[in-house]
């Protein structure tokens, strides 16, 4: 696997709001912040792009809602912002992609020649999976470091309730073998990146 020299760093929505276990419910991949991390590491130790992504929810219950402390990024993710050697951009949203946020992340991607993007965050089956989807089809080559990513158990129609694992399964399923993006792992992109 070839990760491009510019290659960005795009993650989503790493938040306090999703450590509200009581509000989420049950998730997978326990590993997935020490993944992230490891990631943001690399970039910003090789120079490349990152790409900081908050969701500010407008649903009044909701945990990531703009004001809340479970709106701010987590500590680890604050933390590293502003300490890469390359670019960096802080993306604002309040829909499921990353593409439809403030500032505009295609105009900023295309400004700085950007064409391949790695994808981390969260949640796996909901704004990764979108932002990912959305940047296959505006012609990006989107990575999406699975192991760093998760997601929660659902509920829907019928009364159909799939587990945080298979929701995430099934979306890497979706979205690699619908030539959407390549799934990988954390350790591959960490390889290619070296």
């Amino acid at each position: 696997m070839d990760i491009a020299e510019n290659a960005a760093l795009v993650v989503v929505d790493v938040q306090k709001g999703f450590e509200e276990a009581g509000f989420w419910g049950p998730r997978n991949n326990p590993g997935a912040d020490d993944n992230i991390a490891a990631l943001i590491d690399v970039w910003q130790a090789s120079g490349r792009p990152v790409v900081f992504v908050r969701h500010d929810s407008v649903k009044p219950g909701s945990p990531l809602r703009l004001g809340s402390e479970g709106n701010e990024l987590k500590s680890y993710v604050e933390e590293r912002r502003g300490k890469g050697a390359g670019a960096e951009l802080f993306v604002t949203k309040t829909v499921n992609s990353a593409f439809l946020g403030t500032p505009d992340l295609g105009a900023w991607l295309g400004a700085q020649g950007i064409s391949q993007i790695v994808l981390a965050g969260i949640q796996t089956n909901m704004c990764v999976e979108t932002t990912a989807r959305m940047g296959g089809n505006l012609g990006y080559d989107v990575v999406v470091a699975y192991d760093a990513t998760h997601t929660f158990d659902l509920e829907g129609p019928f009364g159909w309730r799939r587990s945080a694992e298979e929701l995430a399964q099934a979306s890497a399923v979706s979205l690699h073998g619908g030539g959407f993006a390549r799934v990988v792992t954390t350790r591959e992109v960490v390889d290619a990146a070296g």
